[in-house]
């Protein structure tokens, strides 16, 4: 009996367990799910776009804005560009000439000074000593050949007289001269001393700023200690290098007058200071192919640094009446360069240039533009050999005109299928704004873009899980 009763407990769970499921089901017709997902395939497939087809995206069905400038003659300067090295004007290692104890220091670290100046001083007492003793010898051998000397006198009146005989005479006269030569050795080696005392001062032999020092007061210095480097920052030089193709061109250029030299941040890319060419290398390095070129600069503000890598430009000729563009106009593909050319009707003519020098955002054309003609200048990348251009000014494109159809392209490559070829990638891959947004019946706002798919993408994800829900009740109905 109780097990009959469990029996019933357990039947009676089940149905209402089976109950309470179904009664939670959506209640959809067979099909409907996947009729729903098609639905909202085919909604968000309903512009698909043909690539070069007529509307599509490989055909522009409007002008595209660009930015226009003209190709103008100008003088331009001509520079040759290396990278180089500061180097101090003159650079003096300090050393003892004698040797002693270091008594004093008398500059600081960092200081500038003059030529003179005394920087430390060597304990003098044993040099003092020995300029004592020179002069004492002199002293001595001066009073004996003054003795020697009035001697002489005598015998000389004495010989003339018949009194003295010859060899005597000459005894005297070879002393005096023997005495006198022994006062000019004593006199040397006075010289000799004073110059030693002189050496233990220790006195700055250039211009220049000290730098750290090496020997602190108090040690023992002999002639091979460094006490301090001295180096001239006022002027100061640049060692660069150019290749050995400019050797000619620098050397004809140099011959006819100095030539200026500008030294430039390499790393801010902005001017340091103007010198002027100093000398040119008599040889190429081989092993590089270069040559080395030497610049002076005044440097009054210390912008150049002893060390410092710059960027060395060196102003070789100036080029008269060159047609000079727009750097960015200058563009580059498979068979070299060319520039964008507006014609008289507002078309986009593809032209090959031949470029000489860019720099400072100015190219020289030498072949294949003419003084006054249209160029584009910024929007190349929409544009196609042929296609009409709209001329707008530089911050209406960047601003708003060229967003705007950057914006349109991102909207036609996600609505359009995988036939889109990115924004900005090829010639093909966008057209004007307002035919995108008939084709592609989408809102031109980002934010209402994305909540557009987003609500697509909800719909989608909706009927496909009803689909799985109904599969599953008719597995479980099956079993």
């Amino acid at each position: 009996m109780r097990k009959f009763t469990w029996i019933i407990v357990f039947l009676l769970l089940i149905a209402g367990a089976a109950w309470f499921f179904l009664r939670h089901q959506p209640d959809k017709l067979p099909g409907t799910a996947s009729a729903g997902l098609t639905q909202n395939n085919q909604d968000n497939g309903r512009t698909p776009r043909r690539s070069g087809g007529p509307g599509g995206a490989g055909a522009p069905v409007g002008p595209v804005p660009v930015v226009a400038g003209s190709a103008q003659k100008q003088d331009v300067p001509i520079f040759l560009d290396g990278i180089g090295t500061v180097q101090a004007y003159n650079t003096v290692a300090v050393h003892p000439q004698v040797s002693g104890i270091l008594v004093t220091v008398n500059f600081k670290e960092g200081q500038d000074v003059k030529t003179g100046d005394l920087l430390a001083q060597i304990d003098p007492r044993t040099y003092q000593s020995q300029l004592d003793q020179a002069t004492a010898r002199k002293a001595t051998d001066q009073a004996q050949l003054n003795n020697a000397k009035d001697l002489l006198d005598r015998d000389t009146d004495l010989f003339k007289r018949g009194v003295l005989d010859h060899q005597t005479y000459d005894t005297q006269r070879f002393l005096v001269d023997q005495l006198d030569a022994t006062v000019k050795g004593d006199q040397a080696s006075i010289d000799n001393a004073q110059t030693l005392l002189d050496y233990a001062r220790i006195t700055a032999p250039i211009d220049g700023r000290c730098g750290i020092r090496q020997v602190d007061q108090g040690n023992y210095l002999t002639p091979g200690s460094t006490l301090v480097v001295i180096t001239q920052l006022r002027p100061i030089s640049v060692i660069f290098t150019l290749p050995q193709q400019n050797v000619s061109d620098v050397n004809q250029a140099f011959s006819q007058g100095q030539l200026q030299v500008i030294a430039v941040d390499g790393y801010q890319n902005k001017p340091l200071e103007q010198g002027a060419l100093a000398v040119v290398d008599n040889q190429i390095d081989t092993s590089t192919g270069t040559f080395k070129l030497k610049a002076n600069f005044d440097n009054p503000d210390l912008k150049l640094w002893p060390g410092q890598f710059v960027d060395a430009r060196l102003h070789v000729t100036t080029q008269k009446d060159a047609v000079v563009v727009p750097a960015s106009v200058v563009q580059r593909g498979p068979n070299g360069t060319f520039a964008y050319v507006i014609t008289a009707d507002k078309t986009a003519e593809v032209r090959a240039v031949k470029v000489g020098q860019i720099d400072s955002g100015k190219a020289i054309i030498l072949d294949g533009l003419q003084a006054g003609e249209q160029v584009v200048v910024d929007g190349q990348y929409k544009l196609q050999p042929g296609g009409k251009v709209e001329i707008v000014t530089p911050r209406s494109v960047s601003g708003r005109q060229l967003a705007q159809n950057d914006q349109n392209s991102a909207v036609t490559d996600i609505t359009g299928g995988n036939n889109a070829a990115p924004a900005g990638r090829s010639e093909n891959s966008s057209s004007p704004a307002p035919d995108l947004r008939k084709n592609t019946q989408v809102p031109t706002g980002g934010s209402e873009h994305s909540h557009g798919n987003k609500g697509k993408y909800e719909n989608s994800r909706r009927a496909g899980d009803h689909s799985r829900e109904d599969d599953n009740r008719n597995a479980n109905s099956g079993t």
